[in-house]
C-alpha cells in the first residue's frame, strides 16, 4: 500500500524537484548539471520586465484579494443568516464559476468588457480576478461558520441584540480565521491565474504568469526556472498557511464558542 502511496507521491513531485534543482543550474542548459549558483536569482532583481511583472502581478492579487475577501464573507454571512429557498438557490449558483472552464470564462469576460467598452488593463484584469476568487473565499468562510454554533447568534439576539450588531459582535470574530484563510486562498489563486488573465489583460498589463508564458516560447531557462521556482515557494507557503488556519481555527472552534457563551451577556447590546 505505502509502495504505491509513494509511487504517486514521486510522479507527482518529480518534475517540481527537478525544476527547482535546476534554478540553481550554473549551465544555461538544462541538460547537464555543472555546478551550483544562485545567479539567476540575482538576475532576477536586474530585469526590469520582470519586476514590472511582479509588481503588476501583486498589485492584482492584492487589489482582487481584498476585493473578494470582503465580499466573499458578506455573502457567507448572509447565506448563514438566511435559511431558506434563496439560500439554497444562491449556495448552488456559488458552485458555477468553481466548474466553468477557465477559457470560457475568460473569453465570456472578454466579451463582457467589449460589449460595456471597459478597456482591457489591469482593472479588467483585477475585476475577472474578483469574479472568480468570491467563491472560494465564500465557501472557506461557509466551512468555518458551519462548525459553529448557530445557537449563539440566537442568544445573542434574545438578549436584545440587533441581527446586524449579533453577526458584527459575535459570529464575525468567530469566523475569522475562515476569513484570513480565504483571503490567502484568493491571493494565491489570483498570483498564479494564467488563462483569465491572458484574456482579459491588455497592453501594459503583464503579470508574471503571462511572462513566464513568453519566455518559455523562447525556451525553457535557468531565468525562468528560478522564477517559476520563487512563485512556487510563495504558493507552498500560503497554501500551508490556509491548513493551518482552517486546522487552527477547527481545534479551538468549542472554546471559542464556549468562552463567546459565557460572556454573551456582558456585550453592550442595548
Amino acid at each position: 500500500m505505502w509502495f504505491y502511496v509513494g509511487l504517486a507521491l514521486f510522479f507527482l513531485y518529480l518534475p517540481v524537484l527537478i525544476l527547482v534543482v535546476l534554478s540553481f543550474n550554473a549551465s544555461r542548459l538544462n541538460v547537464n548539471w555543472t555546478g551550483f549558483t544562485f545567479s539567476w536569482y540575482a538576475e532576477l532583481w536586474r530585469d526590469r520586465d520582470i519586476m514590472l511583472a511582479a509588481r503588476n502581478s501583486l498589485l492584482v492579487a492584492f487589489v482582487s484579494t481584498a476585493i473578494s475577501t470582503v465580499l466573499g464573507t458578506t455573502l457567507a454571512l448572509g447565506l448563514y443568516y438566511r435559511r431558506d429557498i434563496l439560500n439554497r438557490i444562491v449556495d448552488g449558483l456559488i458552485y458555477v464559476p468553481l466548474v466553468v472552464p477557465e477559457t470560457v470564462m475568460g473569453i465570456s469576460l472578454l466579451a463582457f468588457y467589449t460589449k460595456m467598452g471597459l478597456g482591457l488593463g489591469l482593472t479588467s484584469v483585477i475585476l475577472a480576478h474578483v469574479v472568480f476568487c468570491i467563491p472560494f473565499v465564500t465557501l472557506i468562510v461557509q466551512a468555518r461558520l458551519a462548525g459553529l454554533d448557530y445557537h449563539i447568534l440566537e442568544a445573542a439576539m434574545d438578549l436584545g441584540a440587533t441581527e446586524l450588531r449579533a453577526l458584527l459582535q459575535v459570529m464575525l470574530p468567530l469566523t475569522v480565521p475562515g476569513i484570513v484563510a480565504g483571503g490567502l486562498l484568493a491571493f494565491t489563486l489570483s498570483l498564479d491565474d494564467f488563462i483569465v488573465t491572458f484574456f482579459t489583460a491588455g497592453p501594459g498589463a503583464t503579470t508574471l504568469p503571462i511572462y513566464i508564458y513568453s519566455m518559455v516560447k523562447l525556451g525553457v531557462s535557468p531565468k525562468v526556472n528560478a522564477l517559476s521556482t520563487i512563485m512556487l515557494a510563495i504558493t507552498a507557503i500560503t497554501v500551508i498557511t490556509v491548513v493551518f488556519l482552517l486546522r487552527t481555527g477547527s481545534n479551538g472552534r468549542k472554546a471559542h464558542e464556549k468562552a463567546q457563551s459565557s460572556s454573551v451577556t456582558g456585550l453592550p447590546f442595548t
